[in-house]
């Protein structure tokens, strides 16, 4: 019998396995990214340097408990705290990056492998927040791909458009959407994976956007300084 908690043996379409996903690699990135935030230099962190990976931390207790290795059940609060946590991540780049990029306009005495250290924190992060947007929200969340809950894909994988190349029936992990958002944000535009909805667009879009500044603005400035 198949209770709320379990995922079904079987679904259509799109490839599906019905192995249950992992929890795991999503919170290790969001552990690094407050790692990153945390060893970024003096000057491009609002407010205290610790409060907000502490509170990042906090919220991913429940999400751990709750799924502390695969992701077999799912709740509506559970899955607003975790929008809300990669939110927060997102937010706390965007506005590092907006710091780096005021103290470049601003001028002064940074250093060049500063800038150097800094861009590259910024640009890894967007890589990993990315990643945890489109996991989060393709075909409705991790639990939703696993199940008879998933829609329609945001994005069209290759294994998907040619099945026969799978032994088994095939479904996106979180390391295909790192390897989306590295590849997005190392080219500024899709590679293989293409988006299909509005809201894939506007996602890598806006990723699009933030590695270009990050890395033609912010990267060029500090290689200048260097020279």
């Amino acid at each position: 019998m198949t209770t709320e908690s379990q995922v079904p043996p079987e679904t259509p379409a799109f490839g599906f396995r019905s192995e249950q996903e992992h929890r795991l690699p999503a919170l290790i990135t969001i552990f690094l990214a407050a790692v990153l935030y945390i060893l970024l230099p003096k000057g491009l962190i609002f407010g205290p340097r610790y409060i907000l990976p502490i509170l990042e931390l906090i919220l991913l207790i429940p999400l751990a408990i709750s799924n502390p290795m695969k992701i077999t059940r799912e709740s509506r609060n559970f899955r607003w705290l975790s929008l809300v946590l990669i939110g927060l991540v997102n937010i706390a780049n965007a506005s590092n990056l907006a710091l780096l990029i005021f103290r470049l306009v601003r001028g002064g005495n940074t250093s060049g492998r500063t800038l150097l250290y800094a861009a590259a924190a910024i640009w890894l992060t967007n890589v990993m927040v990315f990643a945890l947007w489109i996991w989060e929200l393709d075909r409705g969340g991790p639990y939703a791909r696993c199940s008879n809950l998933r829609r329609n894909p945001d994005f069209l994988f290759p294994q998907m458009s040619v099945p026969e190349t799978t032994i088994t029936k095939w479904v996106p992990t979180y390391f295909d959407y790192l390897y989306v958002s590295f590849t997005n944000a190392l080219a500024f535009s899709p590679t293989d994976t293409m988006p299909l909805t509005p809201m894939a667009k506007f996602l890598m879009l806006v990723q699009s956007m933030v590695s270009v500044v990050t890395v033609v603005l912010v990267g060029a400035r500090a290689v200048n300084i260097l020279h």
